[in-house]
């Protein structure tokens, strides 16, 4: 700016010159000024790849991260918790790629974020006492990640789906949402996938981005008979869109279906067999009449021994779908958010 400021004192101090060096003169500066335009534009494009942060450092960013949500787990199914980056390999159709970021959700000293979307059948499934216990494990579950930097968010679903508390992390507020829930009857239809498709949708506009610098794990639990009824969108729309949105959907099928199995091993629901659980990284929990806090603290140690690692892409193709393909050399069973990605088209 000072030097725009010269050259107009300049151009005011010359113009009672002679007319042919006063012209002459202002034609040079004019020719000066947009040169220093134009170098300052490509200056400015130029300081779009750049991201400074709280320190003097200068991060310079020429792809974007590919972030994937994994669970380990050992041969009796137990998840695996301190592994480290070296533990993995990652594969980008077929290519190895270094890992760039990791980072365990629980650490020694700290923990990531969680940001979570309760989505409760109320189409009859449960009856008032299984509701009062449902209702007093979920509290402990609350309560159990409390130090994670938690926030939580709580929608019912039969014929339609309502969002009955956005995120929060006060256990009051969760506390009278739970109570509208024992009032809440929303007929014989069970529209499960509407359900999920709403809560990854709350969680890609309203829950926080960024908690203390962190990105928080993203997750709906799905609590249901497993049957939906009725649903307008369709399992691969909702996977599709959990994918895009790094969600995974964990579910935990009601008593009401599990105790017609008896001792047996539960046989397949329908929202199993359409892929929603195990394509976005999720689990099901069968719940027991007279358990849900054991359940649930198998659902708390799941989703808090997760990882989430991340590396660059090599080819910025839009539109291209790339498979991915993360292992270990370890006797272990991974088990990705989503099996690739697709380079978003850049408005």
């Amino acid at each position: 700016m000072k030097i725009f400021q010269f050259f107009r004192k300049i151009i005011l101090k010359t113009s009672s010159l002679n007319f042919p060096f006063f012209l002459f003169l202002r034609a040079s500066t004019f020719i000066f000024l947009i040169f220093c335009g134009f170098v300052f534009s490509v200056a400015a494009q130029n300081s779009d790849d750049v991201i400074r942060i709280e320190s003097d450092d200068v991060i310079r960013i020429e792809t974007d991260l590919i972030p994937f949500e994994i669970s380990v787990s050992d041969k009796s199914g137990k998840p695996v918790r301190g592994l480290k980056a070296e533990d993995f390999r990652v594969f980008e159709d077929g290519v190895e790629r270094q890992i760039e970021f990791f980072e365990p959700v629980k650490r020694q000293n700290d923990s990531r974020p969680l940001s979570i979307v309760f989505a409760l059948d109320v189409s009859g499934s449960m009856t008032a006492e299984e509701f009062s216990r449902l209702r007093g494990a979920l509290q402990t579950f609350i309560q159990n990640l409390a130090d994670y930097q938690s926030h939580f968010a709580v929608m019912s679903f039969a014929m339609e789906v309502k969002t009955l508390q956005s995120f929060t992390n006060r256990p009051d507020k969760l506390e009278k949402t739970f109570d509208k829930l024992m009032k809440d009857d929303g007929g014989l239809s069970t529209h499960a996938y509407d359900a999920v498709d709403d809560a990854i949708r709350m969680l890609q506009k309203k829950s926080p981005s960024n908690i203390k610098n962190q990105i928080p794990k993203r997750a709906v639990i799905l609590i249901t008979d497993g049957f939906p009824v009725g649903d307008v969108v369709s399992p691969k729309t909702v996977i599709e869109r959990a994918n895009n949105a790094e969600t995974s959907v964990y579910s935990v099928i009601l008593p009401s279906f599990s105790r017609f199995q008896g001792n047996k091993k539960p046989l397949l629901t329908p929202l199993e067999a359409s892929g929603l659980i195990e394509k976005t990284g999720g689990k099901t929990f069968y719940a027991n009449r007279n358990d849900y806090a054991t359940l649930f603290k198998s659902l708390a140690e799941e989703i808090t021994s997760s990882y989430v690692l991340a590396f660059y892409t090599s080819d910025e193709s839009e539109g291209k779908f790339r498979q991915v393909r993360i292992e270990t050399s370890r006797d272990l069973t991974i088990k990705q958010n989503r099996n690739g990605y697709q380079v978003k088209i850049k408005k």
